[in-house]
């Protein structure tokens, strides 16, 4: 799984990356300071499952804190986006190579409205955020239609010709973008398109493109910048909320996560991401204090959160529907080094127990004996649809 973080150029992209991975990436208030994507590792918060057993989790990647059980997730931040990227507008056919990987987007809009399109400060408020979403989907859709408008008719022509189904045709140059069979069927259901009907045109390409951008880019928007300017913020939050009633939108401040986190990481205060509560461990500066202050009393007040841990939590669970689940024994919850209940893997919704078997490494789906629920103790077959925080022994042959 690859979220892509995306934009227009000074909105605050490479702040809220980093407060998410804590890796070190050129942050200033300049359009396109990210050139190269930068790639990351964050984390998305899973109740952990060590205290129903008795036991302290000692995870093989991620880390405990409080109840939560951080599980890694790969990020991207790529360079920012203008109109007219698809013809190739600041770094937009760079931009839009970058992302052809990526599962999901989080769309990183400045909430306080002070930059223009082109990522220039113009003024607290004097820009209408609702501008950026339509026009950064647009060149997405544009983006998407550039490539099937170039391969699709010669492979639908093909596949007349071998009377090869039309999903299978179109997944045969699309697969680069991480385009798979069910989001081909799913797009072709949309607009009503038959899979044996080979009479599509520009206008139905165009379509395509908009309704395949939707179902394997998905977007959450992550109205950033809160801290600016609260009321101006609030204001801005409603008319995203009114202009998209269908799109996720959390309220963030990369900086304030960040701030929050760099203490944290200094021993100064033991903070847990996405949560709101601060223990203060040593004497602050002023500076410190101030913006502590600051985090609990305006942001935390108004908000609940930083928001920023909410958002990748989010685009997992709520945008991409993965499910947490969890290898373990009957008998033992510890690997061979010792680690209690060293894994979490995430899988899609749906997810049966073969397709569990299978990710944690090919030979245990391959011989597939049976799986037992560590909770229950009941034997359950291969088709079994997983639940979230389930915990699966698998029995498979040597």
């Amino acid at each position: 799984m690859l979220i892509g973080i995306v934009g227009k150029p000074n909105v605050g992209k490479s702040t809220f990356f980093k407060a998410l991975t804590m890796m070190p990436v050129e942050i200033a208030n300049r359009p396109f300071v990210t050139i190269d994507a930068n790639r990351g590792t964050g984390y998305v918060r899973v109740e952990d499952i060590g205290p129903e057993f008795g036991v302290v989790s000692t995870p093989r990647l991620g880390f405990i804190k409080g109840k939560w059980r951080f599980v890694p997730v790969d990020l991207m931040d790529v360079a920012g986006l203008v109109p007219g990227a698809h013809q190739g507008r600041g770094l937009g056919n760079k931009f839009l190579d970058d992302l052809r990987q990526a599962d999901a987007l989080i769309m990183v809009v400045d909430v306080s409205g002070s930059t223009d399109e082109e990522g220039n400060f113009i003024g607290q408020g004097r820009y209408n955020v609702v501008n950026d979403v339509k026009w950064l989907e647009q060149e997405l859709d544009w983006w998407f239609y550039n490539i099937l408008e170039k391969n699709v008719p010669k492979a639908i022509r093909g596949a007349r010709v071998n009377k090869k189904p039309l999903d299978e045709a179109i997944l045969s140059v699309v697969s680069g973008l991480n385009i798979k069979k069910s989001h081909i069927e799913k797009a072709l259901s949309i607009l009503g398109i038959e899979n044996n009907d080979y009479d599509i045109g520009p206008e139905e390409i165009k379509a395509l493109a908009h309704e395949l951008r939707l179902v394997s880019k998905p977007i959450l928007i992550a109205a950033n910048r809160i801290d600016i300017d609260l009321d101006i913020a609030k204001e801005n939050l409603e008319k995203l909320r009114k202009e998209f009633p269908d799109k996720i939108i959390v309220p963030t401040s990369g900086y304030a996560e960040l701030i929050l986190k760099e203490l944290d990481k200094e021993g100064k205060i033991s903070y847990i991401p996405g949560e709101k509560e601060i223990e203060i461990k040593t004497k602050l500066s002023e500076k410190e204090k101030k913006a502590i202050e600051f985090i609990e009393e305006k942001i935390f007040q108004e908000f609940g959160s930083t928001g920023v841990q909410l958002a990748l939590d989010k685009v997992v669970f709520d945008l991409l529907r993965y499910i947490p689940v969890f290898p373990g024994g009957v008998n033992k919850l510890t690997d061979k080094e010792g680690r209690v209940l060293p894994d979490c893997f995430l899988l899609p919704e749906g997810s049966t127990v073969l397709d569990f078997a299978q990710k944690i490494h090919s030979d245990m789906a391959d011989k597939f004996i049976k799986a037992i629920d560590v909770r229950t103790k009941k034997i359950i077959g291969k088709d079994y649809i997983l639940k979230p925080r389930d915990v699966i022994q698998i029995i498979f042959g040597k």
